[in-house]
């Protein structure tokens, strides 16, 4: 049967065309195409409004970081301190896109940030290129198989696998860059003598253990993960030269005769990654198109099922990224919308039900956000 698209009301024939558009359409190096919201299938009238609660719920004080830090985690956590280089941040920013193209943008978009927790998401990908080139074949597998040292030795720490320290519920014990395991966001009266879990069956959200997860990658990889992601991820996708992913003062190994840097997989303690807002966005849009840009696959889709495939310890939580299992984080949006989140509030949310990217620096309120974005668009 032939479809006469003339007779096509104009929301009916923008949905209709929609697949197409998010399936062609690439952003190409420092080059963005632009659609208006009302031809993204956006009220315009609410979705300025989605965009302007977003500016107004954003978080500036203090712009430096390293006040914000100290302030937050110093009190609670024994000896905190900070290891790792740590910057300013701006008033709240932030991008949508439809199909790939930029439907609202707003704040500096192209300052380079600190991204803090983001980054575990990304170090989720580039163990993801291990497992696509063979080097992790299998995340059940112990780690101790692969890395040889202290860190995985021991009944305890030795019965540690991948997929443990991806989903957070290794309860690694141990020392790592000078930092206590037990002094992140530590637990009881006594936390030096707490009481050790199998690795498995206890989550416990902990930058020590992930940054853990960054050097056995890097014994395993033999190349730092900003080089490794920059090769095969952000080049590819046509991100700025200005991200950077740093460690700290303390996180530097020799390795094959080369001094290298294991970076942190956050901000907790300074390091971490800084980088752009669009930079951001580009990334989300190759996690939202399952790992392929322009026709060539980066990530495989293996990989990215495994990732937010929710974990047994924790239901709303993958490989190192957040998902919205049983709606319960964000009830508006659809179960299979996940996202990358990051203290202050930096967040990459990816829905591919709505074909949708939402990039925001500095605005806590993720679901707010979200919500206010999904209401503007309009219904057939």
């Amino acid at each position: 049967m032939r479809i006469r698209l003339r007779a096509l009301a104009p929301l009916a024939l923008w949905l209709l065309c929609l697949p197409l558009l998010a399936q062609d359409y690439v952003p190409p190096r420092d080059a963005w195409a632009e659609v208006a919201p009302s031809d993204a299938g956006f009220d315009p009238v609410r979705l300025a409004a989605a965009v302007d609660w977003a500016r107004e719920h954003g978080e500036q004080t203090p712009a430096d970081l390293r006040d914000a830090l100290v302030a937050s985690f110093g009190p609670r956590e024994p000896g905190y301190r900070i290891l790792g280089p740590v910057g300013t941040r701006g008033p709240a920013n932030g991008m949508i896109l439809r199909g790939g193209r930029i439907v609202a943008e707003w704040g500096d978009t192209r300052r380079p940030e600190m991204t803090f927790s983001v980054a575990k998401s990304t170090l989720s990908v580039v163990a993801g290129l291990a497992y696509d080139d063979g080097l992790l074949p299998d995340p059940g597998q112990r780690v101790a198989s692969h890395v040889h040292g202290p860190w995985f030795e021991g009944a305890h720490n030795g019965a540690i696998t991948w997929t443990h320290l991806l989903q957070q519920t290794s309860d690694w014990s141990g020392t790592l860059w000078d930092i206590h395991d037990w002094a992140d966001r530590p637990e009881g009266d006594d936390p030096a003598n707490r009481p050790l879990h199998a690795p498995g069956t206890r989550y416990k959200y902990n930058d020590v253990r992930v940054n853990l997860l960054a050097l056995a990658l890097l014994e395993l990889q033999r190349e730092p993960a900003p080089q490794v992601f920059k090769r095969r991820v952000m080049d590819p996708i046509g991100a700025s030269p200005g991200w950077r992913w740093a460690g700290y003062d303390t996180s530097w190994i020799t390795l094959d005769g080369l001094q290298m840097q294991s970076v942190s997989g956050g901000g907790h303690f300074g390091g971490g990654m800084v980088i752009n807002t669009r930079d951001l966005a580009r990334f989300g849009l190759l996690m939202q198109r399952d790992g392929v840009w322009n026709g060539q696959r980066l990530l495989s889709s293996d990989w990215i099922t495994r990732s937010l495939t929710p974990s047994t310890m924790k239901t709303d939580y993958g490989y190192l990224w957040w998902l919205n299992t049983g709606r319960a984080a964000i009830p508006a949006a659809p179960e299979g919308a996940f996202w990358a989140a990051g203290f202050g509030g930096n967040h990459v949310y990816v829905d591919r039900t709505h074909d949708l990217v939402i990039v925001t620096r500095w605005t806590p309120d993720l679901a707010g956000v979200v919500t206010r974005v999904l209401e503007a668009l309009e219904r057939p």
